[in-house]
């Protein structure tokens, strides 16, 4: 059968009779064009977000940042130079050539120059970390904040606010302060790493290491762990809130304060459940009872951003998800899955009474 015209006059497929491809009716023509787009597409994926060390929100970060552009300009320029003679070595005059492999050319090219270049790239970067430790103003203490990796996730402390404030998988910071963390690790090695304030820093067990940093406006950001610790590195992250003080003094607050007692039977239910599945032997919840320390403290977890250390987005419905079915969204965690071990409304209850402790 011969093939079928399309409603515009013309034959499907874009060929015509004796089957060759009519003008401009073929894939071929879409190729180049779908071929162009791609290089830009790649460009796009490196655009700036959260997590990003080119999209400073302190000074030790924008030093950290500059350096990273001075790098890179030097280097780009040195691969520059460097192309530039291998093709006057391969395609160039005699005369170039010859030159190129004289002893002079060689000594200084090949040994006085990287040397220079190099030490003073060092002398740069030195420069930059002895900047990163800002001085501090007569009568100023930085705020103090201890972070502990743990498999995997975080557990955010402030001993400056007193005992109970403790916190999970989030950094609150008062914009224009300088906050030093105190880093270390409850099991394996980890390493926190805040692209958009500071560099790396290594968290060790039995080791207590410490960074200072400041960010100097509101937003949020997004820390990761940068050591490979286990089968969930990858989903160890956290959410980092600078706001201004007088907000973070309020949440600091609430951070401290017991939890209330449920305004509703639903939300009392909730709370007869966590008791009853357990819960309570990993989890703090203060005001409670529960003061375990094997998991993350849940005192306010309704207000915190994401579930599971940066896995979930926060709401009832990926709470309860993350209650029935923890060892699916985030395998090899400690949180074993409860979808057989609760019915489906007390799963809800629970998952209400959690997103109620704000």
């Amino acid at each position: 059968m011969g093939e079928a015209a399309s409603p515009s006059g013309g034959l499907r497929g874009g060929r015509v009779p004796g089957g060759r491809r009519a003008p401009g009716g073929g894939r071929g023509d879409e190729a180049p064009a779908s071929r162009w787009a791609v290089p830009p597409l790649l460009l796009l994926a490196a655009c700036e977000g959260t997590q990003s060390a080119f999209a400073p929100h302190g000074i030790q970060a924008e030093r950290i940042a500059t350096l990273g552009w001075v790098l890179f300009a030097v280097c780009g320029a040195v691969l520059a130079l460097v192309l530039g003679l291998a093709a006057i070595a391969l395609r160039g005059p005699g005369r170039w050539r010859a030159a190129l492999a004289g002893r002079r050319t060689v000594l200084l090219g090949g040994i006085a120059f990287p040397v220079v270049a190099l030490a003073l790239l060092l002398a740069y970067g030195l420069g930059v970390s002895r900047a990163l430790v800002l001085p501090l103003a007569p009568g100023e203490a930085p705020l103090r904040i201890e972070v502990i990796g743990r498999q995997y996730w975080w557990e955010v402390r402030y001993p400056d606010a007193g005992e109970g404030a403790v916190t999970a998988n989030e950094l609150r910071l008062p914009v224009g302060r300088e906050v030093e963390l105190h880093v270390s690790s409850g099991d394996v090695i980890h390493s926190i790493w805040i692209p958009a304030l500071h560099g790396k820093i290594d968290m060790i067990p039995g080791r207590v290491n410490r960074q200072r940093l400041r960010a100097d406006r509101p937003g949020r950001l997004r820390g990761q762990c940068t050591e490979f610790c286990g089968t969930q590195h990858a989903l160890m992250a956290f959410d980092v809130v600078a706001e201004e003080p007088a907000a973070f003094e309020a949440w600091l607050a609430r951070q401290r304060a017991a939890v209330p007692e449920p305004a509703t039977p639903a939300l009392a239910r909730g709370r007869q459940v966590f008791g009853e599945a357990g819960c309570g032997a990993c989890h703090a919840v203060r005001g409670t009872g529960w003061n375990a320390r094997l998991a993350p403290d849940l005192s306010r977890v309704g207000s915190r951003l994401t579930l599971g250390a940066g896995a979930l987005a926060n709401d009832r419905g990926a709470m309860a998800g993350w209650i029935a079915g923890a060892q699916d969204i985030k395998p090899g965690n400690f949180m074993p899955s409860y979808a057989r071990a609760l019915a489906g409304a007390d799963l809800v209850a629970v998952a209400g009474w959690l997103e109620s402790l704000r």
